[in-house]
């Protein structure tokens, strides 16, 4: 036989592997919409560089120190039964704790006529402190038929003052926040998870990110966002396990030690920003720029004084700054925002950039309070406009033996 007739042979087995013959290829890989049934779950490694734990109390990613990228993704399920995303979320348990062991998901095959159950792009590369935390919406709950399980708490988000959302980037049933110090351990972790639910999930809208700090011996500055200022300062310490029960986790129900995550796309006009002078800058955050410390105080974790005077007993911050709206709202939630960059905007000319916004919180109302807030008075409108938006429900921590979302399907 010819080399030509060899490589169409070949050609044409993989053709029939992929398409009419898919128990072949899918029996051991479980690519293409077909799952693994097994109960067998994988496990944390220890002794494994720059790796976080995929089993525990809360879900990775959550409390873990912020890492320098993210790709969070948003998922439409298409027509799949509850016994068929239970199976789902076992594979993808099994995969999270493959991927977060800096491993390939299943181990390569030695039949190179077969596809390889892992892509591979990061051959070579460590876990990179790698996290994957997945989100279910209210969506998810009504076309899987489990409506009558659905948090009453999880609703969609009321349209706020100014938002002047985009459809491309609104809506979907399920989220997958991927978070590592390499952006590409990030892409094959997602790459790898809708792959193997090709068929059954179809992406709906994704952002990258990034984060740059300073990192010493463990202690993570606060990452400042695009606009130059900290991002993050006010939130509830992941040290303190009272301001986590109080503002981040839930605490009853088949829910309890999940939590509600809110992301918003915010486009930042930069051109307008970088054209304002630093006075006005620092006024409408209501910190300064440098140190990230309350106008009138010196250092950033300072009490943050809304009606701080100066020596001539002038205010010495307005109202309508963004952290005294934050303040005013009397409630506090985990912000865990990235900034983006995803080119030119082909309308304007100028930069298509801003900041992934995303936060935690045991109850939606903390984050509608807030926004609520600053959509009708925000000082920091002028600059930003919010063009995606989403809410999910961050399924429970995981324990060994266990999967995702074993606690609402127990529940079947």
């Amino acid at each position: 036989m010819s080399n030509e007739s060899n490589h169409i042979a070949r050609r044409d087995f993989l053709k029939l592997a992929g398409v009419g013959g898919a128990g072949l290829i899918l029996g051991s890989t479980g690519v293409g919409g077909t799952f693994l049934a097994s109960q067998y779950f994988a496990k944390d490694k220890k002794n494994v560089k720059n790796k976080v734990n995929f089993y525990g109390k809360y879900q990775s990613g959550i409390t873990t120190q912020v890492q320098k990228h993210i790709y969070f993704v948003v998922l439409s399920i298409n027509k799949m039964s509850v016994s068929e995303v239970k199976e789902m979320f076992k594979t993808w348990t099994n995969y999270s704790v493959h991927l977060m062991n800096g491993e390939p998901v299943q181990e390569l095959g030695k039949n190179k006529l077969l596809p390889s159950p892992d892509t591979g792009e990061t051959i070579g590369l460590d876990a990179n402190r790698l996290t994957l935390t997945f989100g279910i919406s209210p969506s998810f709950f009504e076309k899987v038929g489990l409506t009558k399980h659905k948090p009453e708490l999880l609703e969609d988000l009321p349209h706020f003052p100014k938002d002047q959302l985009d459809k491309a980037y609104t809506g979907g049933d399920i989220c997958i926040q991927a978070c590592s110090d390499d952006p590409q351990v990030n892409f094959h972790a997602i790459r790898n998870l809708i792959r193997v639910a090709k068929g059954e999930v179809s992406m709906k809208w994704s952002q990258s990110g990034f984060n740059s700090f300073k990192d010493t011996e463990g202690n993570i500055e606060t990452p400042r966002n695009l606009f130059s200022f900290k991002d993050g300062t006010g939130n509830p310490s992941i040290n303190k396990q009272s301001e986590l029960d109080k503002f981040v986790f839930i605490q009853d129900g088949w829910a309890k030690n999940g939590t509600y995550i809110v992301a918003r796309r915010i486009q930042m006009l930069l051109e307008t920003w970088d054209r304002t002078a630093l006075e006005e800058q620092e006024a409408t955050f209501g910190r300064y720029r440098h140190s990230g410390a309350p106008i009138g105080k010196e250092k950033e974790y300072d009490e943050f004084d809304p009606d701080i005077k100066d020596k001539n007993g002038e205010r010495l911050i307005e109202k309508e700054s963004h952290v005294s709206l934050a303040k005013q709202s009397k409630t506090n939630i985990l912000r865990r925002s990235f900034s983006y960059s995803d080119g030119i905007n082909p309308n304007t000319g100028a930069f298509d950039a801003g900041l992934l916004f995303l936060s935690f919180q045991k109850s939606p109302e903390q984050f509608i309070k807030i926004q609520n807030k600053m959509g009708a008075a925000d000082k920091l409108n002028e600059y930003i406009t919010h063009r995606g938006s989403g809410i999910f429900l961050c399924l429970p921590g995981v324990q060994e033996g266990e999967y995702l979302g074993e606690t609402l399907f127990n529940r079947i």
